[in-house]
Protein backbone atom coordinates (compact mmCIF):
# COMPACT_ATOMS: atom_id res chain seq x y z
CA UNK A 1 0.00 0.00 0.00
CA UNK A 2 1.34 3.48 -1.23
CA UNK A 3 1.26 5.84 1.58
CA UNK A 4 0.22 9.58 0.63
CA UNK A 5 2.66 12.55 1.79
CA UNK A 6 1.21 15.39 4.40
CA UNK A 7 0.96 17.66 1.01
CA UNK A 8 -0.43 15.05 -1.57
CA UNK A 9 -3.24 14.98 1.42
CA UNK A 10 -3.38 18.33 1.90
CA UNK A 11 -3.46 19.00 -1.93
CA UNK A 12 -6.79 16.80 -2.28
CA UNK A 13 -8.47 18.88 0.71
CA UNK A 14 -12.06 19.90 0.06
CA UNK A 15 -11.32 23.38 1.66
CA UNK A 16 -14.83 25.62 1.50
CA UNK A 17 -14.54 29.20 1.57
CA UNK A 18 -13.11 31.08 4.67
CA UNK A 19 -16.68 32.75 5.10
CA UNK A 20 -17.90 29.68 5.86
CA UNK A 21 -15.91 28.36 8.05
CA UNK A 22 -15.65 31.56 10.15
CA UNK A 23 -20.03 31.86 10.10
CA UNK A 24 -19.70 28.15 12.23
CA UNK A 25 -18.08 30.08 15.16
CA UNK A 26 -20.24 33.17 14.69
CA UNK A 27 -17.86 35.09 12.59
CA UNK A 28 -19.56 37.59 10.26
CA UNK A 29 -17.91 38.34 6.66
CA UNK A 30 -16.99 41.85 7.38
CA UNK A 31 -15.32 40.76 10.39
CA UNK A 32 -12.57 39.01 8.72
CA UNK A 33 -9.63 40.42 6.09
CA UNK A 34 -9.10 38.03 4.02
CA UNK A 35 -6.22 36.42 2.23
CA UNK A 36 -7.61 34.92 -0.61
CA UNK A 37 -11.02 32.67 -0.58
CA UNK A 38 -9.18 30.02 2.50
CA UNK A 39 -7.23 32.59 4.55
CA UNK A 40 -7.93 35.22 6.62
CA UNK A 41 -7.42 37.76 9.91
CA UNK A 42 -10.15 38.52 12.06
CA UNK A 43 -10.62 42.45 12.77
CA UNK A 44 -10.13 44.14 16.33
CA UNK A 45 -12.83 45.50 16.21
CA UNK A 46 -14.59 42.51 16.05
CA UNK A 47 -12.82 41.26 18.84
CA UNK A 48 -13.27 43.81 21.07
CA UNK A 49 -17.16 43.10 20.13
CA UNK A 50 -16.44 39.36 22.15
CA UNK A 51 -15.56 40.72 25.71
CA UNK A 52 -18.97 40.54 27.98
CA UNK A 53 -18.97 36.83 26.69
CA UNK A 54 -18.31 33.75 28.83
CA UNK A 55 -14.95 31.70 28.02
CA UNK A 56 -15.57 27.69 27.11
CA UNK A 57 -12.91 25.54 28.12
CA UNK A 58 -9.45 25.61 27.34
CA UNK A 59 -7.45 21.73 26.88
CA UNK A 60 -3.58 21.99 26.85
CA UNK A 61 -1.97 19.76 24.62
CA UNK A 62 1.43 19.17 25.65
CA UNK A 63 3.97 15.59 25.22
CA UNK A 64 6.74 14.11 26.30
CA UNK A 65 10.42 14.78 25.18
CA UNK A 66 10.79 15.37 22.17
CA UNK A 67 12.77 12.02 20.14
CA UNK A 68 13.78 11.55 16.33
CA UNK A 69 10.88 8.86 16.35
CA UNK A 70 8.36 11.75 16.30
CA UNK A 71 5.69 12.39 18.78
CA UNK A 72 2.66 14.60 16.49
CA UNK A 73 1.93 17.23 19.06
CA UNK A 74 0.57 19.41 16.28
CA UNK A 75 -1.29 16.59 14.64
CA UNK A 76 -2.80 15.34 17.84
CA UNK A 77 -3.99 18.57 18.32
CA UNK A 78 -5.53 19.14 15.43
CA UNK A 79 -6.96 15.57 15.29
CA UNK A 80 -8.65 16.09 19.22
CA UNK A 81 -10.42 19.71 17.90
CA UNK A 82 -11.90 17.46 15.10
CA UNK A 83 -12.93 14.81 17.35
CA UNK A 84 -14.81 16.75 19.55
CA UNK A 85 -16.32 18.60 16.56
CA UNK A 86 -17.48 14.89 15.26
CA UNK A 87 -18.86 14.44 18.48
CA UNK A 88 -21.02 17.81 18.55
CA UNK A 89 -19.52 19.81 20.05
CA UNK A 90 -18.22 23.28 19.44
CA UNK A 91 -14.39 23.43 19.32
CA UNK A 92 -11.72 25.66 17.60
CA UNK A 93 -8.01 24.82 17.96
CA UNK A 94 -4.86 27.71 18.45
CA UNK A 95 -1.96 26.67 16.96
CA UNK A 96 1.27 28.59 16.55
CA UNK A 97 2.82 29.74 12.66
CA UNK A 98 5.63 27.89 11.47
CA UNK A 99 8.62 29.15 10.90
CA UNK A 100 10.27 28.78 7.51
CA UNK A 101 14.06 28.24 9.23
CA UNK A 102 13.06 24.55 10.45
CA UNK A 103 10.42 23.97 7.42
CA UNK A 104 13.57 24.51 5.07
CA UNK A 105 15.78 22.59 8.16
CA UNK A 106 15.25 19.36 9.77
CA UNK A 107 11.80 19.34 11.06
CA UNK A 108 9.84 20.12 8.12
CA UNK A 109 6.40 22.35 8.26
CA UNK A 110 3.83 22.70 10.95
CA UNK A 111 0.72 22.31 10.07
CA UNK A 112 -0.21 18.29 11.79
CA UNK A 113 -0.10 15.45 9.24
CA UNK A 114 -2.05 12.93 7.66
CA UNK A 115 -5.89 13.58 8.00
CA UNK A 116 -5.24 15.52 10.99
CA UNK A 117 -4.08 18.73 8.80
CA UNK A 118 -4.16 22.44 8.69
CA UNK A 119 -4.99 23.89 5.21
CA UNK A 120 -3.97 25.45 3.22
CA UNK A 121 -0.93 23.46 4.18
CA UNK A 122 1.67 25.48 1.73
CA UNK A 123 0.21 28.99 2.87
CA UNK A 124 0.60 28.25 6.03
CA UNK A 125 4.61 26.72 5.88
CA UNK A 126 5.42 29.49 3.34
CA UNK A 127 4.42 33.23 4.18
CA UNK A 128 1.13 32.45 5.33
CA UNK A 129 0.20 35.99 5.90
CA UNK A 130 3.44 37.94 6.41
CA UNK A 131 3.03 38.03 9.71
CA UNK A 132 6.90 36.48 10.76
CA UNK A 133 7.85 39.33 7.49
CA UNK A 134 6.55 42.22 9.78
CA UNK A 135 7.82 41.29 12.87
CA UNK A 136 11.28 40.89 11.66
CA UNK A 137 10.77 44.08 9.60
CA UNK A 138 9.65 45.54 13.47
CA UNK A 139 12.65 43.83 15.20
CA UNK A 140 15.25 45.02 12.60
CA UNK A 141 14.24 48.66 11.83
CA UNK A 142 14.46 48.93 15.70
CA UNK A 143 18.59 47.56 15.17
CA UNK A 144 18.80 50.13 12.61
CA UNK A 145 17.24 52.55 14.66
CA UNK A 146 19.48 51.81 17.54
CA UNK A 147 22.95 52.18 15.19
CA UNK A 148 21.75 55.00 13.33
CA UNK A 149 21.12 57.21 16.94
CA UNK A 150 25.06 56.32 17.98
CA UNK A 151 25.78 57.39 14.31
CA UNK A 152 24.19 61.23 14.97
CA UNK A 153 25.60 62.10 18.39
CA UNK A 154 24.02 59.33 20.62
CA UNK A 155 22.35 62.25 22.95
CA UNK A 156 21.22 59.10 25.28
CA UNK A 157 25.17 58.24 25.62
CA UNK A 158 24.44 54.27 25.01
CA UNK A 159 27.52 52.72 24.93
CA UNK A 160 28.09 50.23 22.09
CA UNK A 161 29.91 47.74 23.74
CA UNK A 162 26.69 47.26 25.68
CA UNK A 163 24.35 47.24 22.80
CA UNK A 164 21.51 44.63 23.79
CA UNK A 165 19.27 44.26 20.71
CA UNK A 166 20.65 41.70 18.45
CA UNK A 167 19.33 41.48 14.26
CA UNK A 168 16.47 38.43 13.15
CA UNK A 169 16.37 36.53 10.54
CA UNK A 170 13.66 34.22 9.61
CA UNK A 171 16.03 31.48 8.39
CA UNK A 172 18.51 28.66 9.78
CA UNK A 173 21.46 30.65 8.81
CA UNK A 174 24.83 29.60 11.36
CA UNK A 175 27.07 32.19 9.24
CA UNK A 176 25.01 34.89 10.89
CA UNK A 177 25.15 34.31 14.46
CA UNK A 178 28.11 36.97 14.97
CA UNK A 179 29.06 39.46 12.82
CA UNK A 180 30.65 42.79 12.76
CA UNK A 181 28.57 45.23 11.85
CA UNK A 182 29.15 48.99 10.40
CA UNK A 183 32.76 47.63 8.60
CA UNK A 184 33.90 49.82 5.71
CA UNK A 185 34.59 53.25 6.43
CA UNK A 186 33.37 56.78 8.61
CA UNK A 187 30.28 56.98 6.70
CA UNK A 188 28.60 53.22 7.90
CA UNK A 189 28.77 54.08 11.21
CA UNK A 190 31.29 52.59 14.61
CA UNK A 191 31.99 48.74 14.38
CA UNK A 192 30.49 46.51 16.52
CA UNK A 193 30.26 43.18 17.89
CA UNK A 194 26.71 41.87 16.52
CA UNK A 195 24.34 38.89 15.01
CA UNK A 196 21.50 37.21 14.04
CA UNK A 197 18.86 35.09 15.83
CA UNK A 198 15.71 33.44 14.12
CA UNK A 199 13.04 35.63 14.14
CA UNK A 200 11.18 33.24 16.91
CA UNK A 201 13.43 34.34 18.89
CA UNK A 202 12.77 37.97 18.43
CA UNK A 203 11.60 39.26 21.87
CA UNK A 204 8.96 41.22 19.50
CA UNK A 205 7.66 37.59 18.67
CA UNK A 206 7.06 37.06 22.31
CA UNK A 207 5.62 40.51 22.78
CA UNK A 208 3.18 39.79 19.69
CA UNK A 209 2.16 37.15 21.54
CA UNK A 210 1.31 38.36 25.23
CA UNK A 211 -0.26 41.46 23.62
CA UNK A 212 -4.16 42.36 24.77
CA UNK A 213 -4.49 44.96 21.94
CA UNK A 214 -2.38 47.65 20.19
CA UNK A 215 -2.24 49.93 22.49
CA UNK A 216 -1.24 47.11 25.35
CA UNK A 217 1.33 46.10 22.10
CA UNK A 218 2.69 49.99 21.73
CA UNK A 219 3.47 50.21 25.40
CA UNK A 220 5.10 46.42 25.65
CA UNK A 221 7.29 47.49 22.19
CA UNK A 222 8.51 50.71 24.12
CA UNK A 223 9.99 48.76 27.12
CA UNK A 224 12.67 47.10 25.50
CA UNK A 225 15.85 47.39 26.70
CA UNK A 226 17.73 47.75 23.94
CA UNK A 227 21.18 48.78 25.07
CA UNK A 228 22.34 50.41 28.39
CA UNK A 229 24.74 53.61 28.72
CA UNK A 230 28.41 53.63 30.34
CA UNK A 231 27.23 53.93 33.83
CA UNK A 232 24.73 50.64 33.08
CA UNK A 233 21.41 53.12 32.67
CA UNK A 234 18.85 51.02 30.98
CA UNK A 235 17.91 52.62 27.47
CA UNK A 236 14.83 51.60 25.42
CA UNK A 237 13.19 51.38 22.80
CA UNK A 238 10.80 54.05 23.33
CA UNK A 239 14.32 56.11 24.29
CA UNK A 240 14.82 55.90 20.48
CA UNK A 241 11.63 56.90 19.35
CA UNK A 242 10.98 53.17 18.21
CA UNK A 243 7.79 52.19 19.31
CA UNK A 244 5.38 53.82 17.16
CA UNK A 245 6.86 52.87 14.13
CA UNK A 246 7.39 49.41 14.91
CA UNK A 247 3.52 49.19 16.04
CA UNK A 248 2.65 50.41 12.53
CA UNK A 249 4.28 47.38 11.10
CA UNK A 250 2.45 45.44 13.28
CA UNK A 251 -0.73 45.90 13.19
CA UNK A 252 -2.06 43.72 10.95
CA UNK A 253 0.12 41.04 12.10
CA UNK A 254 -1.70 41.25 15.75
CA UNK A 255 -4.99 40.55 14.29
CA UNK A 256 -5.44 36.67 14.50
CA UNK A 257 -5.13 34.67 11.60
CA UNK A 258 -8.45 31.73 10.65
CA UNK A 259 -7.86 28.70 8.63
CA UNK A 260 -9.70 25.29 8.57
CA UNK A 261 -8.60 21.77 9.04
CA UNK A 262 -9.31 19.02 6.68
CA UNK A 263 -12.97 18.47 8.46
CA UNK A 264 -13.68 21.77 7.67
CA UNK A 265 -13.39 23.35 11.22
CA UNK A 266 -12.20 26.79 12.48
CA UNK A 267 -8.26 27.20 13.76
CA UNK A 268 -6.60 29.94 14.68
CA UNK A 269 -2.82 29.70 13.61
CA UNK A 270 -1.18 33.42 15.28
CA UNK A 271 2.24 33.74 16.55
CA UNK A 272 5.33 31.33 17.18
CA UNK A 273 7.51 32.22 19.90
CA UNK A 274 10.25 29.81 19.91
CA UNK A 275 9.69 26.48 22.64
CA UNK A 276 13.28 26.79 24.38
CA UNK A 277 14.37 30.20 24.25
CA UNK A 278 10.78 31.91 24.45
CA UNK A 279 7.54 30.67 26.10
CA UNK A 280 6.57 28.42 23.00
CA UNK A 281 2.75 29.11 23.09
CA UNK A 282 0.66 30.61 20.45
CA UNK A 283 -1.04 34.36 21.03
CA UNK A 284 -2.58 35.53 23.78
CA UNK A 285 -5.13 36.87 21.20
CA UNK A 286 -6.29 34.17 19.24
CA UNK A 287 -6.53 31.67 22.13
CA UNK A 288 -8.73 34.11 23.96
CA UNK A 289 -10.66 35.13 21.00
CA UNK A 290 -11.41 31.47 20.25
CA UNK A 291 -12.58 30.94 24.31
CA UNK A 292 -14.83 33.37 23.44
CA UNK A 293 -16.47 31.62 20.39
CA UNK A 294 -16.56 27.78 20.96
CA UNK A 295 -17.02 25.85 23.96
CA UNK A 296 -13.97 23.89 23.69
CA UNK A 297 -10.29 25.66 22.48
CA UNK A 298 -7.80 22.94 21.83
CA UNK A 299 -4.08 24.28 22.26
CA UNK A 300 -0.34 23.79 22.19
CA UNK A 301 2.52 24.43 23.34
CA UNK A 302 5.92 23.84 22.14
CA UNK A 303 8.51 20.67 22.96
CA UNK A 304 7.22 18.18 25.76
CA UNK A 305 5.52 19.19 29.15
CA UNK A 306 9.12 20.22 30.83
CA UNK A 307 9.28 23.28 28.41
CA UNK A 308 6.19 24.30 26.89
CA UNK A 309 3.42 23.14 29.59
CA UNK A 310 5.53 24.90 32.18
CA UNK A 311 5.94 28.22 30.05
CA UNK A 312 2.14 27.63 28.82
CA UNK A 313 1.08 27.51 33.06
CA UNK A 314 4.17 29.73 34.24
CA UNK A 315 3.88 32.39 31.73
CA UNK A 316 0.97 32.41 29.35
CA UNK A 317 -2.04 31.61 32.06
CA UNK A 318 -0.47 33.98 34.63
CA UNK A 319 0.09 36.70 32.31
CA UNK A 320 -3.56 35.98 30.51
CA UNK A 321 -5.41 34.96 33.82
CA UNK A 322 -6.41 31.80 31.74
CA UNK A 323 -7.56 28.27 33.85
CA UNK A 324 -6.84 25.50 31.63
CA UNK A 325 -9.24 22.68 32.28
CA UNK A 326 -7.38 19.51 31.00
CA UNK A 327 -4.07 18.68 29.45
CA UNK A 328 -3.32 16.15 26.83
CA UNK A 329 0.18 14.50 26.95
CA UNK A 330 1.14 13.21 23.56
CA UNK A 331 3.33 10.06 23.48
CA UNK A 332 4.25 7.25 20.72
CA UNK A 333 4.87 3.64 21.16
CA UNK A 334 8.20 4.85 18.92
CA UNK A 335 9.30 7.52 21.06
CA UNK A 336 8.91 5.83 24.55
CA UNK A 337 11.22 2.81 22.77
CA UNK A 338 13.88 5.95 22.03
CA UNK A 339 13.71 6.83 25.88
CA UNK A 340 13.78 3.26 26.67
CA UNK A 341 17.49 3.12 25.51
CA UNK A 342 16.54 1.41 21.94
CA UNK A 343 18.02 2.82 18.83
CA UNK A 344 16.18 4.64 15.83
CA UNK A 345 16.96 1.96 13.59
CA UNK A 346 15.62 -1.01 16.09
CA UNK A 347 12.48 0.98 16.79
CA UNK A 348 10.37 -1.81 14.25
CA UNK A 349 11.19 -4.47 16.64
CA UNK A 350 8.51 -5.20 19.34
CA UNK A 351 10.39 -4.24 22.63
CA UNK A 352 7.74 -4.24 25.32
CA UNK A 353 10.41 -3.60 27.97
CA UNK A 354 11.97 -1.05 26.41
CA UNK A 355 8.47 0.48 25.99
CA UNK A 356 7.95 0.21 30.09
CA UNK A 357 11.49 1.71 30.79
CA UNK A 358 11.02 4.95 28.47
CA UNK A 359 7.48 5.40 30.42
CA UNK A 360 9.20 6.62 32.88
CA UNK A 361 9.37 9.73 31.32
CA UNK A 362 5.57 9.59 30.64
CA UNK A 363 5.01 9.23 34.08
CA UNK A 364 7.34 12.35 35.15
CA UNK A 365 5.41 14.57 32.68
CA UNK A 366 2.06 13.31 34.10
CA UNK A 367 2.98 14.31 37.61
CA UNK A 368 4.42 17.60 36.48
CA UNK A 369 1.20 18.78 35.17
CA UNK A 370 -0.86 17.41 38.36
CA UNK A 371 1.47 19.90 39.84
CA UNK A 372 -0.01 22.77 38.25
CA UNK A 373 -3.69 21.31 39.50
CA UNK A 374 -4.47 20.44 35.68
CA UNK A 375 -6.35 16.66 35.22
CA UNK A 376 -4.25 14.95 32.33
CA UNK A 377 -4.83 12.26 30.32
CA UNK A 378 -2.84 10.58 27.77
CA UNK A 379 -2.83 10.59 23.65
CA UNK A 380 -0.83 7.45 22.10
CA UNK A 381 -0.26 8.69 18.86
CA UNK A 382 -0.60 5.49 17.04
CA UNK A 383 2.45 4.23 14.18
CA UNK A 384 1.80 1.22 12.02
CA UNK A 385 4.65 -0.69 13.55
CA UNK A 386 3.10 -0.65 17.19
CA UNK A 387 1.92 -4.04 18.65
CA UNK A 388 -0.53 -4.27 20.85
CA UNK A 389 1.35 -5.62 24.07
CA UNK A 390 3.55 -2.27 23.91
CA UNK A 391 0.24 -0.68 23.42
CA UNK A 392 -0.94 -2.10 26.43
CA UNK A 393 1.97 -1.44 28.45
CA UNK A 394 1.31 2.36 27.82
CA UNK A 395 -2.17 1.55 29.18
CA UNK A 396 -1.03 0.62 32.24
CA UNK A 397 1.30 3.35 32.93
CA UNK A 398 -0.84 6.11 32.76
CA UNK A 399 -3.27 4.01 34.77
CA UNK A 400 -0.37 3.55 37.64
CA UNK A 401 -0.24 7.47 37.75
CA UNK A 402 -4.66 7.64 38.02
CA UNK A 403 -5.36 8.43 34.66
CA UNK A 404 -6.28 7.22 31.13
CA UNK A 405 -4.59 6.45 27.69
CA UNK A 406 -6.16 6.27 24.28
CA UNK A 407 -5.17 5.10 21.47
CA UNK A 408 -5.57 7.82 18.54
CA UNK A 409 -5.42 6.86 14.96
CA UNK A 410 -6.36 10.58 13.79
CA UNK A 411 -3.10 10.73 11.54
CA UNK A 412 -4.58 7.61 9.35
CA UNK A 413 -8.61 8.57 10.21
CA UNK A 414 -8.66 12.09 10.97
CA UNK A 415 -11.32 13.10 14.05
CA UNK A 416 -12.53 9.83 13.83
CA UNK A 417 -9.66 8.41 15.75
CA UNK A 418 -10.00 10.38 18.59
CA UNK A 419 -13.65 10.19 19.24
CA UNK A 420 -13.07 8.59 22.75
CA UNK A 421 -10.17 10.82 23.56
CA UNK A 422 -13.02 13.59 22.90
CA UNK A 423 -15.75 12.01 25.00
CA UNK A 424 -13.04 11.81 28.08
CA UNK A 425 -11.65 15.28 27.53
CA UNK A 426 -14.92 16.97 27.01
CA UNK A 427 -15.96 14.84 30.31
CA UNK A 428 -13.15 16.19 32.06
CA UNK A 429 -13.84 19.54 31.25
CA UNK A 430 -17.08 19.72 32.03
CA UNK A 431 -17.05 18.14 35.28
CA UNK A 432 -14.68 21.03 37.01
CA UNK A 433 -12.10 18.90 38.13
CA UNK A 434 -9.28 21.42 37.31
CA UNK A 435 -7.97 23.36 40.09
CA UNK A 436 -5.23 25.40 38.44
CA UNK A 437 -2.16 26.78 40.10
CA UNK A 438 0.92 28.26 39.02
CA UNK A 439 4.10 26.76 40.12
CA UNK A 440 5.73 29.31 42.04
CA UNK A 441 4.43 33.07 43.46
CA UNK A 442 5.21 36.35 41.78
CA UNK A 443 7.02 37.52 44.84
CA UNK A 444 9.52 34.93 44.71
CA UNK A 445 12.64 35.96 44.44
CA UNK A 446 14.02 34.96 40.48
CA UNK A 447 16.66 32.63 41.75
CA UNK A 448 14.25 30.67 43.57
CA UNK A 449 11.70 30.94 41.00
CA UNK A 450 14.46 28.87 38.64
CA UNK A 451 15.06 26.57 40.96
CA UNK A 452 11.77 25.73 41.58
CA UNK A 453 11.46 24.78 38.19
CA UNK A 454 14.91 22.63 38.22
CA UNK A 455 13.84 20.72 41.30
CA UNK A 456 9.89 20.34 41.07
CA UNK A 457 9.99 20.16 37.10
CA UNK A 458 12.85 19.05 36.08
CA UNK A 459 13.83 16.79 39.08
CA UNK A 460 17.21 18.50 39.51
CA UNK A 461 19.06 18.48 42.62
CA UNK A 462 20.49 21.77 42.54
CA UNK A 463 21.14 24.59 39.98
CA UNK A 464 24.42 26.63 39.58
CA UNK A 465 25.22 30.19 39.16
CA UNK A 466 28.85 32.07 38.40
CA UNK A 467 29.11 34.85 40.08
CA UNK A 468 28.51 36.99 37.50
CA UNK A 469 24.70 35.19 37.36
CA UNK A 470 24.02 35.70 41.02
CA UNK A 471 25.13 39.39 41.03
CA UNK A 472 22.71 39.62 37.45
CA UNK A 473 19.76 38.24 39.89
CA UNK A 474 20.79 40.84 42.49
CA UNK A 475 20.74 43.28 39.44
CA UNK A 476 17.35 42.25 38.08
CA UNK A 477 15.34 42.92 41.14
CA UNK A 478 17.08 45.78 42.28
CA UNK A 479 15.70 47.03 38.72
CA UNK A 480 12.30 46.52 39.43
CA UNK A 481 12.16 43.08 37.74
CA UNK A 482 11.94 40.39 40.36
CA UNK A 483 8.23 40.36 40.02
CA UNK A 484 8.55 38.74 36.49
CA UNK A 485 8.10 35.21 35.48
CA UNK A 486 11.28 32.84 34.41
CA UNK A 487 11.52 31.59 30.82
CA UNK A 488 13.96 28.93 30.89
CA UNK A 489 15.94 28.60 27.95
CA UNK A 490 16.98 24.63 27.60
CA UNK A 491 17.35 21.58 25.41
CA UNK A 492 14.24 19.86 24.44
CA UNK A 493 15.53 16.51 24.18
CA UNK A 494 16.36 15.82 28.06
CA UNK A 495 14.42 16.75 31.78
CA UNK A 496 18.19 17.49 32.26
CA UNK A 497 20.80 20.20 30.22
CA UNK A 498 22.68 17.13 28.46
CA UNK A 499 20.34 16.01 25.18
CA UNK A 500 21.49 12.73 25.57
CA UNK A 501 20.12 12.07 28.78
CA UNK A 502 16.54 10.41 27.83
CA UNK A 503 14.08 8.90 30.37
CA UNK A 504 13.57 10.61 33.49
CA UNK A 505 16.62 11.26 34.95
CA UNK A 506 16.86 13.11 38.67
CA UNK A 507 19.85 14.32 40.18
CA UNK A 508 21.38 16.38 37.80
CA UNK A 509 23.30 20.00 38.15
CA UNK A 510 20.82 22.85 36.49
CA UNK A 511 23.88 25.26 35.07
CA UNK A 512 22.84 28.71 34.61
CA UNK A 513 25.06 30.28 32.26
CA UNK A 514 23.07 33.71 31.61
CA UNK A 515 20.23 35.77 32.33
CA UNK A 516 18.56 37.92 29.61
CA UNK A 517 15.87 40.78 30.47
CA UNK A 518 12.63 40.48 28.36
CA UNK A 519 11.66 43.70 29.69
CA UNK A 520 8.76 44.03 27.27
CA UNK A 521 7.53 40.54 26.84
CA UNK A 522 7.72 41.04 31.10
CA UNK A 523 9.81 37.65 31.74
CA UNK A 524 14.17 36.66 32.12
CA UNK A 525 15.44 34.73 29.73
CA UNK A 526 17.80 31.89 31.36
CA UNK A 527 19.81 30.05 29.48
CA UNK A 528 21.19 26.61 30.98
CA UNK A 529 23.83 24.88 28.91
CA UNK A 530 23.96 25.15 25.21
CA UNK A 531 21.23 26.68 23.79
CA UNK A 532 20.94 28.32 19.65
CA UNK A 533 18.87 31.20 19.35
CA UNK A 534 20.35 30.93 15.43
CA UNK A 535 20.02 27.31 14.43
CA UNK A 536 21.47 25.94 11.42
CA UNK A 537 21.01 24.03 8.71
CA UNK A 538 21.55 19.96 8.80
CA UNK A 539 23.87 18.39 6.55
CA UNK A 540 21.17 17.27 4.16
CA UNK A 541 18.23 19.82 4.82
CA UNK A 542 14.57 19.77 3.98
CA UNK A 543 15.38 22.86 1.22
CA UNK A 544 17.15 20.27 -0.49
CA UNK A 545 14.01 18.00 -1.81
CA UNK A 546 11.44 21.27 -2.03
CA UNK A 547 10.77 22.27 -5.35
CA UNK A 548 7.56 23.24 -7.98
CA UNK A 549 6.77 20.59 -10.49
CA UNK A 550 5.87 20.28 -14.17
CA UNK A 551 2.16 21.36 -12.74
CA UNK A 552 3.32 24.68 -10.37
CA UNK A 553 2.74 22.49 -7.55
CA UNK A 554 4.87 22.36 -4.49
CA UNK A 555 6.69 19.48 -3.91
CA UNK A 556 8.45 17.88 -0.64
CA UNK A 557 7.11 20.14 1.59
CA UNK A 558 5.97 17.67 4.80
Amino acid sequence: MTVKTDIEIAREASMKPITEVAAKVGIPSDALLQYGPTKAKVTADFIDSLKGRPDGKLILVTAINPTPAGEGKTTTTVGLGDGLNRIGKKAIMALREPSLGPCFGVKGGAAGGGYAQVVPMEDINLHFTGDFHAITSAHNLLSALIDNHIYWGNSLGIDSRRVEWRRVLDMNDRALRSIVNSLGGVSNGFPREDGFDITVASEVMAILCLSSDLKDLEKRLGNIIVAYTRDKKPVRARDVKADGAMTVLLKDALMPNLVQTLENNPVFIHGGPFANIAHGCNSVLATKTALKLADYVVTEAGFGADLGAEKFFDIKCRKAGLAPSAAVIVATVRALKMHGGVKKEDLKTENVAAVAKGCENLKRHIENVAKFGVPAVVAVNRFITDTEAEIQEVMKAAESMGTRAFLCTHWADGGKGTEALAQHVAGICDSGKSNFKTLYADELPLRDKVKAIATEIYRAGDISCDSSVETRFKELEAMGFGHLPVCMAKTQYSFSTDPNKRGAPTGHIVPVRELRLSAGAEFIVVITGDVMTMPGLPRVPSADTIRLNDQGQIEGLF
